[in-house]
C-alpha cells in the first residue's frame, strides 16, 4: 500500500508553505533592547528562521532549547575560534567538492538552509564573500565520473532539500548515471525545520521513489538536535521519507543549553529508535568561530554520551561520539582518571587508519589539537598536538613518517628535522 497524506493522517489543511523570517526585527516575541544587540550579531551571522519552527519555542523561558538552536545571542560575537575549523579548504578539489575519504565526495550544492542553526560549522557560507558553493555542479559530477573509487556522495551545503524538485532531480539523475556510485546521501535539517517540503511535494516524493531503489539507496542524514523537534508532523514526514523508500538516519553535534544532558538525548534516540530513524553520529562541536557560548569540552561530553548511551534500548544508542577533524572522523572512546582515549573511525591519512590512540585528560580541551599524546601512544599524522608533537605524512614513496616531539612542557622545541630533502621545524605548525 503506498504512503499517502491520508494513510498518515494528515489533513490537506494542516500541510502548507512556510514563511521565511530573515530579521530579527520581525519576531515580536523578543523585546525591542534585546532586538537591538541581535541585530549587530545577526549582521555578522545571518539570521533565518521560519514560522513553523518558532512556533516550538517557549517565549516565557529565556532558556528554552529550540530557542537557543535559532536566535541569535551576543556571545557569538566573542573573538573565538576559525571559520573553517576543519580546514576543508584542504579537501577542495573544485569549487564546491570537496574530497577527503577515498570513496566519499561532498558536492556543496546550495549555500541556502531552511534556517540557520547558530552552531553551525559551516556559516562561513552564508557570508557575502564566500564562494565556495556552486549551483554548477558540472565540475563536480565530471570530477566524481573520473574516480572509481568513490561510491558515495553527500549532497550538503546548505540544505539541498531547500533546492526546488527540479534542480534537486537533475542533480540525483546526473549520479545514477554514474554506475560507481552506490550511495547518495543528502545532509538536511529541513525535516526538522520544514516537515511540509517532503509532505506537499509529490514530485518530490516520486523523485525519490525513482532513485532510492534496492540496490542504490538515497540515505537522508537527518539532524535532529532535541525531543521536541520530533512533532507530528516532523515524524508524518520522516515516515513519507521512508515510504520513497530513503533510508534515514540522524546526526546531530553535543551543543550547549539544547541536548548538553542524557536526559534529552537519551529522549530524542529513544523517539528516533521507536520511528526507524537510527541515531548515528553524535559530534563534538567544532571550534567555530562564533560558536563559543555552544562548545562542551571533550570530557564532559564523552561522560554525557556514556550516560544517555545507558538509557535506552542497543538499538537507541547506536550513536558515535566523534569529532570531524582535519584528519578524520575521530572516536572518543573512553575517559579514565588520567586519560583520554581516541580511535580513527574515518581517516584522511592511511597511516591514521583505524589506528587507536590515548592523550593526556584536560576537562577544559574541547579540540584534538588542545591535547599532549600519552608517551608511548600511537601519534596520528597531520595533528599538532599542544605540547608541539606532530608527525608529518610520508612526502614521498621512500620518505618515512616524522615525528617531532615537543620538551613536555607546552614550549616545544624549535629544532628541524630533515625529511626528503624537506626541513621540518618544531612546533609553529609543522602540520597545518
Amino acid at each position: 500500500m503506498s504512503v499517502t497524506l491520508k494513510t498518515l493522517n494528515v489533513s490537506p489543511q494542516d500541510v502548507r508553505r512556510v514563511k521565511y523570517i530573515r530579521r530579527v526585527d520581525e519576531i515580536p516575541n523578543i523585546p525591542e533592547e534585546e532586538r537591538e544587540r541581535l541585530r549587530k550579531v545577526a549582521e555578522v551571522y545571518v539570521f533565518r528562521a521560519n514560522d513553523y519552527y518558532l512556533e516550538l519555542i517557549d517565549w516565557d523561558d529565556p532558556n528554552d532549547p529550540i530557542r537557543q538552536l535559532i536566535i541569535p545571542r551576543s556571545e557569538e560575537l566573542n573573538d573565538w575560534g576559525q571559520l573553517d575549523a576543519s580546514n576543508e579548504a584542504a579537501n577542495t578539489v573544485a569549487q564546491g567538492v570537496q574530497h577527503k575519504y577515498t570513496d566519499t565526495v561532498l558536492l556543496l550544492c546550495n549555500e541556502v538552509c531552511g534556517a540557520y542553526c547558530r552552531y553551525c560549522f559551516r556559516k562561513r557560507l552564508f557570508m557575502d564573500d564566500n564562494e565556495e558553493v556552486t549551483k554548477d555542479v558540472s565540475d563536480g559530477i565530471a570530477y566524481i565520473r573520473e574516480h572509481a573509487e568513490v561510491t558515495n556522495v553527500l549532497l550538503t551545503g546548505g540544505d539541498p532539500l531547500i533546492m526546488s524538485t527540479r534542480r534537486l532531480r537533475e542533480i540525483l539523475q546526473q549520479l545514477r548515471e554514474i554506475e560507481h556510485v552506490k550511495i547518495i546521501r543528502m545532509g538536511s535539517k529541513m525535516p526538522a525545520f520544514d516537515p511540509f517540503r517532503i509532505l506537499r511535494d509529490e514530485g518530490l516524493q516520486e523523485t525519490l521513489r525513482e532513485f532510492s531503489t534496492p540496490e542504490k539507496r538515497i540515505y537522508l542524514m537527518a539532524h535532529f538536535d532535541h525531543p521536541r523537534e520530533l512533532t507530528p508532523l516532523a515524524i508524518k514526514g520522516l515516515a513519507m521519507y521512508q515510504a520513497c523508500g530513503v533510508t534515514c538516519v540522524n546526526q546531530c553535534p553535543m551543543i550547549r543549553g539544547i541536548n548538553d544532558d542524557p536526559d534529552t538525548l537519551a529522549d530524542l534516540w529513544g523517539t528516533l529508535s521507536h520511528i526507524g530513524v537510527p541515531p548515528y553520529y553524535l559530534f563534538q562541536g567544532r571550534p567555530t568561530a562564533g560558536n563559543e557560548p555552544y562548545e562542551v569540552p571533550i570530557v564532559e561530553g564523552w561522560e554525557i554520551w556514556r550516560d544517555a548511551v545507558t538509557r535506552e534500548s542497543g538499538l537507541a544508542g547506536r550513536a558515535r561520539f566523534a569529532m570531524s577533524h582535519e584528519t578524520g572522523k575521530i572516536e572518543i572512546c573512553g575517559v579514565d582518571s588520567e586519560r583520554i582515549h581516541f580511535r580513527y573511525h574515518r581517516s584522511k591519512h592511511p597511516e591514521n587508519r583505524g589506528q587507536f590512540f590515548s592523550c593526556y585528560r584536560d576537562d577544559r580541551a574541547y579540540w584534538l589539537d588542545q591535547l599532549e599524546p600519552v608517551d608511548g601512544s600511537f601519534v596520528p599524522v597531520g595533528v599538532t598536538f599542544l605540547d608541539g608533537t606532530c608527525r608529518l605524512p610520508a612526502v614521498s614513496r621512500d620518505a618515512d613518517s616524522v615525528l617531532v616531539h615537543g620538551n613536555g612542557n607546552g614550549n616545544g622545541h624549535r629544532d628541524e628535522t630533515e625529511v626528503g630533502g624537506l626541513m621540518v621545524p618544531g612546533r609553529g605548525g609543522c602540520c597545518n
